[in-house]
C-alpha cells in the first residue's frame, strides 16, 4: 500500500512541495481548512505543514492511520499536548528550520530601534532631512547583549551579535558547560542580572505555562531606562499592557516586536502609536530559504518514520 502524506499551507509553501517530496508516496497538498485538507485526512499516514493548530482530539480520529504530524513551524503552542501525547503518534516541530532567519530578524530589530531608523526614514520621505532635530541613535558595538533562551535561534543570535562587537550573556534553564561558553563566547547570568545590566534583551524561549509573562511589570521595571526589549518568540511571554505602559513613559528606548499577545493586533493596540517601537507582522521566520528548509525537514522526517526510525525533533513534552 502506498502511504499517504498530507501537505498543509499556504500556496507559496505548497509551491515548493513537488520539487523535494520524497518518491513512493501518495503526496496530496491541500490550503488551510480547505475541502481537500478535509477529504484527505481519512487515509493520511503523515500530516505535514503549518498544523499546529489541528492538533486535537478530532485530528485523530479524522485520521485515524497517521503515523506522524511533522509541524512546519517552529512553535507548537496551539497544539493540544494531551491529545497528542494520548495518541502516541509523534509530534515534531521544524528542526530549527527557520533559526537563521529569526536570528537575522532578531538582529534587525536590534540595530533598528537603537538607530531609530523608521523614524529616521519618515523624516526623510517628509523632507526633513535632518528632522525636528537629528534623533538619538546608539551603536550595538561594545553593548551588552542579553539573551533569554539559548536554544538554536539564541546561538545563532549569539555569533551574530557577536559578529557586531556585542557582548553576549544569556538566561536559560539548560545551562551550557564552562567549556561550551567559551566555545560559543558567551556568559551565564541569573533573569535578575539580564535584565538589570543588559543594554538590549532578546527572547528566544517557547510559550507555555513556565514563560508565560516571563517579563512583566517588576522584569521591565529592572532594566536600564536606555534598554531594548526585543521579542521574535510569541507575545505572550512579555505582559504587552506592562510593556506599553513602559515604553509609553520612556522607561525603555524602545522595543523592537514580531509577535503579540493577539495576532493579527488589533488597529486600536495602543503600541501602535509609539515612535520607540518597530513592528512586524510575526514575519521573522518565513523566508524563501527557511520554507524550503522546513519542507526538506518535515520529508526527511516521514522517510525516517516510514523506514521505521525514530522521528527527529519530537517536541520536548512528549519525550
Amino acid at each position: 500500500m502506498v502511504e499517504r502524506v498530507l501537505v498543509v499551507g499556504p500556496k507559496d509553501t505548497l509551491s515548493m512541495v513537488d520539487d523535494i517530496a520524497p518518491k513512493g508516496f501518495e503526496v496530496i497538498k491541500a490550503l488551510h481548512n480547505s475541502p481537500e485538507q478535509k477529504a484527505a485526512l481519512p487515509g493520511t499516514h503523515y500530516f505535514v505543514g503549518f498544523v499546529q493548530q489541528y492538533v486535537t482530539q478530532q485530528l485523530y480520529k479524522d485520521a485515524p492511520h497517521l503515523r506522524l504530524v511533522q509541524m512546519l513551524s517552529a512553535g507548537y503552542d496551539r497544539a493540544d499536548l494531551a491529545a497528542a501525547r494520548k495518541s502516541k503518534i509523534p509530534l515534531c516541530n521544524n528542526g530549527g528550520a527557520n533559526s537563521v532567519a529569526v536570528s537575522e530578524h532578531a538582529l534587525l530589530l536590534m540595530l533598528a530601534v537603537s538607530r531609530r531608523l523608521i523614524t529616521q526614514h519618515t523624516n526623510v520621505v517628509a523632507g526633513r532631512w535632518h528632522g525636528n532635530s537629528p534623533p538619538t541613535v546608539h551603536q550595538v558595538r561594545e553593548k551588552v547583549l542579553g539573551i533569554v533562551g539559548l536554544g538554536t535561534i539564541g546561538k545563532k543570535v549569539a555569533r551574530l551579535a557577536q559578529a557586531f562587537g556585542m557582548i553576549v550573556h544569556y538566561y536559560d534553564i539548560a545551562r551550557l558547560k564552562e567549556e561550551q561558553e567559551d566555545a560559543l563566547g558567551v556568559r551565564f547570568r541569573l533573569l535578575p542580572e539580564i535584565l538589570r545590566h543588559s543594554d538590549i534583551v532578546s527572547l528566544h524561549v517557547p510559550l507555555n505555562d513556565s514563560t508565560h509573562h516571563l517579563i512583566g511589570a517588576a522584569e521591565l521595571a529592572a532594566m536600564k531606562p536606555s534598554a531594548i526589549i526585543v521579542n521574535t518568540s510569541r507575545g505572550p511571554v512579555i505582559d504587552e499592557k506592562a510593556m506599553t505602559a513602559a515604553l509609553s513613559a520612556n522607561k525603555l528606548f524602545g522595543a523592537g516586536l514580531d509577535v503579540f499577545d493577539e495576532e493579527p493586533t488589533p488597529p486600536d493596540n495602543p503600541l501602535l502609536k509609539l515612535d520607540n517601537v518597530i513592528l512586524t507582522a510575526h514575519l521573522a521566520g518565513p523566508t524563501w530559504e527557511s520554507n524550503v528548509t522546513r519542507l526538506r525537514n518535515g520529508f526527511d522526517n516521514v522517510q525516517r518514520v516510514a523506514r521505521g526510525e525514530p522521528a527527529l525533533w519530537v517536541v520536548p513534552e512528549l519525550l
